[in-house]
Formats: C-alpha cells, structure tokens, sequence
C-alpha cells in the first residue's frame, strides 16, 4: 500500500510540476516587439521628441544652433533606443499579449488611440502642471498661515514646527487657487 501510495504521489507532483511549466507564457520574440512599436509608430513618436528636445536645448543654450541638437535621436538613436527597450515588453507581455495588441493597434479604434493619444497625453499633462502649481500655492499658503514658512516662503529662525503640533496637508479640493 505504501509504494502504490508513493508512486501516486510521484505522479501528481510531475502532473503538476508539468502543468506549472506550462501555464509558463511565452515571451514574445524580438521581432513581434519591433513590430508592435512600428505599429505605435515608436520612430516618429521619438522624432518628434528630437524636435521638442533641440528647441528647448536651443533655448538653453543659445549659442548652440537647434540644428545640431536635432540628430540627437537620429536613425541611429531609433535603433539602439528601441533594441533597449524590447527586452522590457519582453519582460511584461507575452507571445500572446504583443499579438493581442497588435490587434488592437491595428483595429480602427486601436488607430485612433495611436493618433490620439499624443494630444490626450500633451492636454493631460498641462491639466497635471496647473493642478500642481495650484495644489502647491494651497499647501504653502497653509505652511505660511501656521508659521511653519514666512511670506518668502523661507523657514523663519524659530519655526512652529518645534512646537510639536502636527501638521496635515489641505485636502486635494480644498484649493484656494481655483478659476
């Protein structure tokens, strides 16, 4: 009985070791990456990306022409950046995973994410910018109406925190800087 026992469990710890391995995915080959990027439109995503990074490094640095800031993601730089990032969705997604987005990308609601979501992202992020700025100026009017800052928003020498009283941040809407 207790080697009919043994072997039983033999085979169901195999049946499950077999059946682990198999629930393992499959990582998508480097190939199926490169092709969902150039569905993304990874190339002129990051040219684009050149574009705005040679005029803000102009203005930086003025005596520097734009011009030669643009080849700073050339063909080259395309093809290094995206061999640098396969390795990441090859980490994240599977086989499967980079042919399901590849349908999608490729439907005409995945088309309209891939030409809208420049604009969406551009939109959401200047909406993030003012919330911070204005989420900021609460907080440290706050800060300067308990002391804590002056109106130069310095420490002053002997700052209220020493005091031992807590100090919460304002509620996300409670703004005082609203339109």
């Amino acid at each position: 009985m207790r080697k009919w026992t043994v072997t039983g469990l033999a085979l169901l710890l195999a049946t499950g070791a077999g059946a682990a391995a198999a629930a393992t995915p499959k990582p998508p080959t480097e190939a199926q990456v490169r092709e969902l990027m150039d569905v993304f439109g990874v190339g002129r995503m990051l040219g684009q990306m050149n574009t705005q990074m040679a005029t803000m490094m102009q203005q930086q640095i003025p005596c520097v022409p734009a011009s030669y800031w643009q080849g700073f993601i050339d063909d080259k730089g395309v093809q290094e950046l995206t061999l640098r990032m396969v390795p990441i969705y090859q980490r994240h997604f599977s086989a499967a995973d980079i042919e399901g987005l590849l349908a999608f990308y490729r439907s005409p609601l995945g088309r309209k994410v891939i030409t809208e979501m420049p604009e969406t992202m551009a939109e959401g992020m200047q909406l993030g910018q003012e919330w911070g700025r204005q989420r900021a100026q609460a907080m440290l009017a706050e800060l300067q109406k308990s002391g804590r800052i002056d109106a130069e928003g310095r420490c002053p020498a002997a700052p209220a925190a020493k005091s031992g009283a807590k100090l919460a941040a304002p509620a996300a809407g409670s703004s005082s800087a609203r339109h």
